[in-house]
């Protein structure tokens, strides 16, 4: 469970930022300052402490360290918010009930993004609560673009195209506004690439079409996610291999990606490190991926103005960057082997035909943002 304390003023300066980890394992509290140095470190026994034990502990902990200072309000990454969620909303019970009708189609994350709403609520009803979905920026897109060629029946059940990372892509696309104001306004790809991965191609400030599609396991290769999939595949494991729903589901979500194919790791920091030649093939299939659905949004985009590189992978690894550019030479990108190692800012070369950058997400910043704007 990660969190952060933001001021609630216009340059939204964070103060703390942490997270509890091992829950129902080994729970670990670690908060650290915006110099970065640990402020609190706890620990608590396994039995009995679950979400709700933590958004507590945190409520208390995080009174302590304002140290009297009010709480404006409280804002949550809710990854799911259907077809009628577009923008941040404040929270009631009423908006709660609603939002737990789409836990079907997010049964991984929905659950955990609604409890520490259901917990506050409780505990804290006079603290204002806004969910802000990753799903939203992803509205803006063309209803060819949402979706998928079955029966209407189900399309109006809400199988369709989502998008997920939204958040992330909706500050970055802020961030290129603010910095690069030619590149904002024309046709970018961005990607999020870590240990879940994605692609979303940006047409002035607005998202035009997305990798991943009615679940977060679409599109690219990722960690332990397998990305997009022949749905005979899935047939065939049932048929075959006798798996059920629950085993298709570890299949796909938490044995496949870089994990699955290289045998070894989902972290591409082992990977690279690695001398086996299936950690080779891991990370060739991952940038392959990637290069090939870059084609695929610059189709979507009628053209190609400009590559961004985010996330885990995206802002830390110089190789893959330098791999996914050098697939791109058909659009005339090129790097700067320099610029790449200092992976910051525009990282192109000077004879790229298109600027290629490095800019760093921050999710949580969006959120707060989003939260004081609302309740302003």
């Amino acid at each position: 469970m990660k969190f952060a304390l933001y001021d609630a003023d216009a340059d939204v300066g964070m103060r703390f930022r942490g997270q509890v980890e091992g829950i129902g394992v080994a729970p670990h509290l670690k908060i650290s300052n915006a110099n970065g140095d640990v402020v609190t470190e706890r620990n608590w026994p396994a039995e009995g402490f679950d979400h709700d034990a933590a958004i507590r502990e945190l409520l208390t902990i995080g009174r302590d360290l304002l140290e009297g200072a009010p709480v404006v309000g409280i804002g949550h990454r809710v990854v799911h918010g259907g077809m009628n969620f577009a923008a941040p909303i404040r929270l009631d019970r009423t908006i709660l009930a609603a939002l737990s009708e789409l836990i079907p189609l997010a049964p991984l994350h929905e659950p955990h993004n609604l409890a520490p709403i259901r917990t506050i609520l409780d505990v804290a009803p006079h603290i204002p609560q806004v969910a802000c979905f990753d799903t939203a920026f992803h509205r803006s897109q063309a209803p060819v673009a949402q979706s998928f060629a079955l029966p209407r029946y189900l399309t109006e059940a809400g199988v369709r195209r989502y998008g997920f990372h939204g958040l992330s892509y909706e500050y970055l696309a802020g961030q290129l506004r603010t910095a690069w104001p030619e590149l904002a306004s024309g046709r970018v790809i961005i990607a999020h690439l870590g240990n879940g991965a994605s692609l979303c191609a940006i047409n002035a400030g607005r998202s035009v079409a997305s990798t991943m599609g009615f679940t977060a396991v679409d599109g690219l290769m990722m960690g332990t996610r397998c990305g997009a999939l022949d749905p005979g595949v899935l047939l065939y494991v049932m048929q075959e291999h006798r798996m059920d729903a629950a085993a298709i589901e570890d299949l796909i979500y938490r044995q496949s990606g870089l994990l699955g194919v290289s045998g070894i790791s989902s972290d591409m920091r082992t990977l690279r490190a690695s001398s086996d030649p299936r950690a080779r093939e891991a990370i060739a299939l991952f940038v392959y991926r990637i290069v090939r659905e870059i084609g695929s949004l610059t189709a979507a985009l009628g053209g190609l103005d400009g590559i961004v590189f985010s996330g885990g992978i995206g802002e830390n690894d110089a190789a893959t960057r330098a791999e996914v550019v050098d697939g791109c030479g058909w659009a005339g990108a090129m790097l700067d082997a320099e610029q790449n190692a200092r992976g910051e800012g525009r990282i192109s070369a000077d004879a790229s035909r298109i600027p290629v950058l490095v800019i760093r997400t921050d999710e949580e910043r969006l959120i707060a943002r989003q939260t004081i704007e609302l309740l302003a």
